[in-house]
């Protein structure tokens, strides 16, 4: 007879449990992705309590955070293009571009880049042009994008003057290719921010240009209300820009509007600021094509900066234009900073990027944070480590 009891009542427990539905506190049911690819295990753990109501039921859920979470930015990239003929294309498919600093790309939770140009084999509507061979317009095979994929890259910007290249059609190819690849993207005004899961971290991303079809970097308060947005889903925000003058004489942060062949390229202090006091973690700035300083405000960073990364053959690689910095932040599961490290590269031969043992790019974002942002609360090394100085 209590047997019988006892095979009862776990009986009826089971009926219970399983006829109750159990959701995870998750903030984009619909939204959020699971991207496993080059995962880092945390070597230690926080744990933090959320509470969900279901039915009447109050059910306690765990979610497990890394101590420390990885980013890791770079800045330009185009792997080469085949217009207006092959001959601006890499041999061997450009595989050998970024294999002397994959592994540093792929040893962290999330690697960040901007594509400057349209992933797509052939047509397209190209801008107008007087002279297509001194028009840059970039147009990679869409082949190039596993070799991204392979050098561990999880998120693109779309947000810049060369994702329009090639019309519609080189968006539409360009969002086709990575989203097969699942590789991340934001930037295009029809997909001005995505939201994604990673190593059980929530991330929000959105990416801002002063270009026609991009998201704008010059309306704040649109760019203010998706941050806002995104921040009420997710753990960690990333933000990407496309901003500023361009060229070695447009290094420093200027803290006003900046105008470039007559174009509106933005107060990119102010957008920056602003964007953080809504609720962005980490801000990775590109454009001018040479690096810019870095700052740590209200706990967050913000590289104004990160200059040409890997651009084959058709980007002025001269001089202070080679340097390729790859930036890696470390932040708590909020986006919180915690340390950073400038790791030193530069382009060499036709734009292929390796570590550089004289740490120029080190150097030279020393000296323009030190000029641009002599208030700024942090020290570089001259190792590249980041330290905020907080009192």
């Amino acid at each position: 007879m209590r047997v019988r009891t006892y095979i009862y009542i776990i009986l009826l427990t089971g009926y219970f449990i399983g006829s109750c539905k159990v959701h995870r506190t998750v903030k984009t049911p619909a939204a959020i992705t699971s991207d496993t690819t080059h995962v880092k295990s945390p070597d230690s753990t926080r744990i933090s309590r959320e509470f969900v109501i279901q039915d009447s039921v109050e059910i306690g859920i765990y979610r497990i955070f890394p101590d420390t979470v990885t980013i890791t930015g770079v800045g330009d990239i185009m792997l080469g293009t085949n217009y207006p003929d092959s001959g601006y294309l890499p041999e061997d498919s450009g595989k050998y571009l970024l294999s002397n600093v994959a592994d540093i790309l792929r040893s962290t939770n999330l690697t960040f880049g901007n594509l400057e140009g349209v992933l797509l084999d052939d047509g397209g509507t190209p801008k107008n042009c007087r002279n297509p061979q001194k028009c840059y317009l970039f147009r990679m095979p869409p082949y190039m994008a596993g070799n991204l994929h392979q050098a561990g890259f999880d998120v693109l910007s779309v947000a810049n003057n060369h994702s329009g290249d090639f019309g519609p059609e080189g968006r539409r190819s360009t969002s086709r290719i990575l989203d097969s690849l699942q590789i991340h993207y934001a930037g295009f005004d029809s997909k001005p921010y995505t939201i994604f899961k990673k190593d059980g971290i929530i991330y929000g991303f959105a990416a801002f240009a002063p270009n026609k079809g991009t998201a704008s970097l010059n309306d704040l308060d649109s760019a203010r209300k998706i941050i806002l947005y995104l921040d009420s889903l997710a753990d960690i925000v990333l933000v990407s820009f496309h901003g500023g003058a361009e060229g070695k004489d447009h290094q420093h942060v200027t803290r006003e509007t900046e105008t470039f062949y007559g174009e509106n390229r933005g107060n990119v202090y102010v957008f920056a600021h602003t964007l953080i006091d809504s609720g962005a973690d980490i801000i990775f700035g590109h454009g001018p094509h040479v690096v810019r300083a870095v700052e740590v405000y209200k706990s967050r960073f913000i590289a104004y900066s990160l200059g040409n990364f890997c651009t084959y053959k058709r980007f002025n690689l001269r001089g202070e234009n080679a340097y390729a910095p790859i930036i890696r932040v470390y932040t708590d599961h909020t986006g919180k900073f915690l340390e950073g490290k400038i790791i030193s590269a530069i382009q060499t031969g036709l734009g292929i990027p390796v570590i550089d043992p004289e740490s120029r790019a080190i150097k030279k974002i020393i000296a323009l944070t030190e000029s641009d942002f002599p208030e700024a609360k942090i020290f570089i090394g001259d190792s590249g480590v980041i330290t905020y100085i907080q009192k």
